[in-house]
């Protein structure tokens, strides 16, 4: 069984920086592609960024290119977020997600496995 673990999240201020971080574990890191997902109440999961199973592609929704970078260490079972000059419209729950043989990519159904979430809050 997959278990994922969200870690990382808190309140900044506009402009600030956060890392958020995400554990796997219960199979082989290496063999999932991993993506994170943002949600806010009352509102659609969206997509923020992907990262295939070697960490040779990355992916990321628009709003988020040139401030966020995702990544991933293999060899401890982590996924990263770097966010970047965060805004007050990046508040939200942010969620790991695991797609065991996948590629990377931005559809929420394809993951299999989600964490719990961590919450970050930027205040403006």
């Amino acid at each position: 069984q997959v278990q994922l673990v969200e870690s990382g999240g808190g309140l900044v201020q506009a402009g600030g920086s956060l890392r958020l971080s995400c554990q796997l574990s219960g199979r082989t890191f290496s063999t999932y592609a991993m993506a994170w997902f943002r949600q806010t109440p009352g509102k659609e999961r969206d997509f923020v960024a992907a990262i295939s199973m070697s960490g040779g592609a990355t992916y990321y929704a628009d709003s988020v290119k040139g401030r966020f970078t995702i990544s991933r260490v293999n060899a401890e079972n982590t996924l990263y977020l770097q966010m970047n000059n965060l805004k007050p419209e990046d508040t939200a729950v942010y969620f790991c997600a695991a797609n065991r043989w996948g590629s990377g990519s931005s559809n929420p159904s394809l993951y299999e496995y989600r964490g719990q979430g961590t919450q970050v809050t930027v205040s403006s």
